[in-house]
């Protein structure tokens, strides 16, 4: 599913988040990644990660990552752990160091601003952060109808993928870089 460079760079993401974010919970990491996938193509028209993320009522999410922080680690196995806080809750902790072999110098400072932005904001500020109107989950859920299923909770799932292009789609030059980019 993921080759062995993108596994290193997903690892040394979560690696980074969850030693800069003490007792890091799955909700907030999911959205941390995707923030950086966001704000990436925001910026540059290339994600972050490149991962697709689905429509759930606390999406968008990463299915494969949901799985691997629901569960014990598989994929990243070498690099993170599950455990619970002395009050029950469970968090990813590291299991090694940060390796920035993966990142640019653009990576490295949108990981920075990310914590530095996002690591006061508990999992439900974020899961507001990325429902806010006109957002691609927004967008998704609402131009395929569940937008009102999952904010009454009528739903908590879905299999729509979130089109990250719509975060370019108003400059021609960032879309041509997106499309090549996830071509590859």
């Amino acid at each position: 599913m993921y080759t062995s460079e993108q596994i290193e760079k997903i690892g040394n993401t979560v690696v980074y988040l969850a030693s800069k974010i003490q007792n890091i919970s799955k909700t907030k990491l999911l959205k941390l990644i995707y923030i950086l996938d966001e704000i990436s193509i925001k910026q540059s028209g290339i994600p972050f990660l490149n991962l697709q993320y689905k429509v759930w009522k606390f999406g968008p999410v990463s299915n494969e990552l949901f799985v691997e922080f629901s569960s014990r680690p598989s994929i990243l196995k070498k690099f993170i752990e599950r455990k619970t806080t002395k009050d029950g809750h469970d968090f990813i902790a590291p299991k090694t160091e940060f390796c920035e072999d993966e990142f640019s110098q653009n990576d490295l400072d949108l990981l920075e601003f990310v914590v530095e932005r996002f690591q006061g904001y508990n999992a439900e500020k974020l899961i507001a952060y990325t429902h806010r109107e006109n957002s691609p989950w927004y967008n998704a859920a609402k131009k395929n109808n569940v937008l009102q299923q999952l904010e009454s909770e009528e739903i908590g799932m879905t299999e729509i993928i979130i089109d990250m292009s719509e975060l370019v789609a108003h400059d021609s030059r960032k879309t041509e870089l997106y499309k090549d980019f996830i071509e590859c």
